[in-house]
């Protein structure tokens, strides 16, 4: 609805508020008359109209007021690719932005986070980051960013960046980072959606490939990581085969055309990992050695501490949890981890496989307390109870 809203108004803050009072219209209007039969699509409409109204208004106030006249800025020119998420995600991803205010504005704008969860996740207060997105839609409307995919001579440039925000799409929904639920269906579905929108907008860029395939590798387990009474299941407790074969073979075609040509990227590696992760018949089969080896070229091609954390989960596998252990309390000053409650989940779970009981018992207090999850918190807190009986 924010997308298709602000191709009416191409200003961001109206949009918002013209889909607000959409929603207050329609909790007294389906009162009254009942729901539509399509719901989105009544809800769009109405605020497109008010934008159209808006624009009327805006229109009228400067035939009154000559002095306050703009100068037309003439018709744009036709997208590549009509897609109104596309353009939105292309508007947060502007050069003319920080990267940080990139990410801020996609959770903003394209996930629907409230200001609230996404200063959590960018560890600061809800007020600085209240400014944070304010000052960056300012900018838009003052650089007169243009609401539309840029130029395809245009698309290398940003492409890191879209690619990014598309894959924290994904892994917000995937993960979601707060609520009931593991997951947001709507926003992986949303990412995927985009990301095969990027592959044939630019059917050459291999990164595109890996990050659709990894997306589709990891969201084919989607029916099998939550039981029927709602408890978290691990990789090694799932029923493969219940995953979707259909993703599968797509996200393995995907991976192999994303390491053809050259030294692999970030997202062509991840999509690598999930790809020995899908292709192992069962959790004893995986090839641990493989997958240490392909951590090692992400950690060198993406130096993250999350990627550092996933590979020392990897080591626990392969040389057992002594030596992963060393490895995750490496990382245990690292500032980007303060907030991640995988850190401490995961140390939790290595002091456990140790027989260390007193010790995994506090670093699983830990992760609960950082944990906002109610899936993953339940998880949490059985594996505490388990190391106190």
């Amino acid at each position: 609805m924010l997308a298709a809203t602000v191709r009416v108004t191409r200003d961001l803050d109206l949009a918002e508020e013209c889909v607000q009072d959409a929603y207050v219209a329609a909790m007294d209007g389906w009162l009254r008359q009942g729901v539509p039969a399509n719901p989105a699509a009544w809800l769009t409409v109405a605020a497109q109209r008010r934008a159209l109204n808006a624009h009327k208004r805006a229109a009228t106030l400067r035939s009154k007021l000559p002095l306050l006249v703009v100068p037309d800025p003439g018709p744009e020119e036709p997208d590549e690719i009509p897609d109104d998420r596309l353009r939105l995600v292309f508007t947060c991803c502007h050069p003319a932005l920080a990267r940080e205010a990139q990410l801020a504005l996609t959770l903003r704008l394209v996930c629907g986070l409230t200001t609230a969860e996404i200063a959590h996740a960018f560890l600061v207060s809800e007020p600085t980051m209240a400014a944070r997105v304010t000052r960056a839609k300012k900018k838009i409307a003052a650089a007169a960013i243009p609401y539309r995919v840029p130029p395809l001579e245009q698309l290398p440039d940003r492409l890191d960046a879209v690619l990014t925000v598309v894959h924290l799409v994904f892994t917000t929904g995937h993960a979601a980072p707060a609520g009931p639920g593991l997951l947001r269906p709507d926003l992986v579905e949303r990412a995927i959606d985009l990301a095969r929108t990027l592959c044939a907008l630019m059917p050459d860029e291999r990164e595109a490939r890996g990050l659709l395939a990894l997306m589709l590798l990891h969201d084919a387990r989607r029916a099998t990581r939550v039981a029927a009474d709602g408890r978290l299941l691990l990789l090694e407790e799932q029923d493969r085969t219940r995953w979707d074969a259909t993703q599968i073979a797509d996200g393995i075609a995907l991976v192999r055309s994303a390491l053809r040509g050259g030294r692999p990227g970030r997202f062509a590696l991840q999509s690598a990992i999930a790809a020995v992760h899908t292709e192992a018949a069962s959790f004893a089969d995986t090839d641990w050695q493989q997958l240490r080896g392909l951590y090692d070229l992400l950690l060198l091609a993406w130096p993250s501490p999350v990627v550092a954390l996933n590979r020392a989960v990897v080591v626990a596998m392969s040389d057992g949890p002594d030596a992963a252990l060393a490895l995750v309390d490496a990382l245990a000053d690292d500032p980007r981890l303060a907030s991640y409650h995988y850190l401490p989940a995961t140390r939790a779970d290595l002091l456990r496989r140790l027989d260390r009981h007193e010790e995994s018992a506090e670093a699983y207090r830990t992760a609960i307390a950082l944990c906002d999850n109610t899936v993953e918190r339940a998880f949490l807190q059985s594996r505490l109870a388990s190391c106190l009986t």
